[in-house]
């Protein structure tokens, strides 16, 4: 195998490096200034992320291909989404409050949980196929990080998820259910941000549990267990302003609260700016100590490989 082939892998997607002549064809149409204005270190760093969006761009235009897919996603999101409120809503039995919660913010909650959880879904099974059908080998291989690619896929089927399932979805839930406006402009700012490091959490819980898979032949079991505690612990079924005191106390020291619960409390105004801050902080701390647990057991786990076929 020749070394200078092995830098431009046929798996990353046509266009991601492209040949000279076409980036110096670029360059003369007035549109790349890759070549005609950025210096050595520019294009380098250029060249390195370019794998990424190619990835990133691959997914979002391949969910597009699948229409009737797409259609039934909505269905479904909307579907979860009205079953819940006339669960909740035949539990007030009429009262417009409970415990000073009223019915729309609990219908915020879960439209914003569930839409959330639409839009930042997780391939929780990205390690583990290719680990079991032996393509990570080659993985490892390419001259690109594996999870900045599962990073890049995650973001591009986000995306897409955002654009043309949430929104919909949610236009519709608007029109029929109501859900509560952003408590200002400010915080809903402060929401939009602590939504992506909700994503981040959730990101990372799902990366580390995924290295499992270099120990264990099959991960469906502790996929499954931690899809449970992310789904009832992190308030999107059961709003945790409904759960024991001692429980919530118990959660403040998980990373659960900090994917969907976090975001809906700054969306609705129920937290201070010093206690948004903090709390985005928190989702902060919690991405970067369980992403240092996940890679070091990824890098591992790299050490102890053995493939199932491939």
């Amino acid at each position: 195998m020749e070394l200078k082939n092995s830098k431009f892998p046929d798996s990353i997607p046509r266009g991601v490096y492209g040949s000279m002549a076409d980036r110096k064809s670029s360059a003369g149409r007035g549109g790349g200034r890759e070549l005609a204005e950025l210096n050595i270190g520019e294009r380098i760093e250029m060249m390195k992320f370019a794998p990424y969006f190619a990835y990133a761009k691959k997914c979002f235009l391949g969910r597009s291909a699948y229409r009737f897919d797409h259609l039934m996603n909505i269905m479904s999101t909307c579907l979860q989404i009205f079953i819940f409120w006339g669960i909740y809503r035949a539990l007030y039995g009429g009262n417009t409050e409970v415990d000073g919660i009223t019915l729309p913010m609990v219908a915020t909650n879960f439209v914003l949980s569930m839409g959330l959880g639409a839009v930042f879904s997780v391939n929780d099974y990205f390690f583990p196929d290719k680990i079991h059908d032996g393509s990570i080998a080659t993985e490892l291989l390419r001259p690109i990080s594996v999870p900045g690619r599962m990073i890049a896929e995650n973001a591009g089927n986000a995306l897409f998820n955002l654009i043309f399932r949430f929104a919909p979805a949610l236009i519709l839930v608007v029109l029929t259910i109501g859900i509560s406006a952003p408590a200002g402009l400010g915080m809903f700012t402060v929401f939009l941000l602590s939504a992506m490091l909700g994503y981040g959490v959730l990101w990372v819980i799902s990366f580390t549990v995924q290295m499992a898979a270099f120990w264990f032949v099959n991960v469906w079991s502790i996929t499954t267990i931690k899809n449970v505690f992310v789904n009832v612990l992190s308030g999107s079924m059961i709003p945790l302003w409904f759960m024991p005191e001692w429980m919530v106390g118990v959660l403040r020291f998980t990373p659960f609260s900090s994917i969907y619960f976090t975001p809906v409390q700054i969306y609705l105004g129920q937290l201070t700016w010093q206690e948004a801050g903090l709390k985005c902080a928190v989702q902060a701390v919690w991405i970067l100590l369980i992403y240092l647990a996940g890679d070091f057991l990824w890098k591992k786990g790299q050490k102890k490989l053995v493939v199932q076929g491939g």
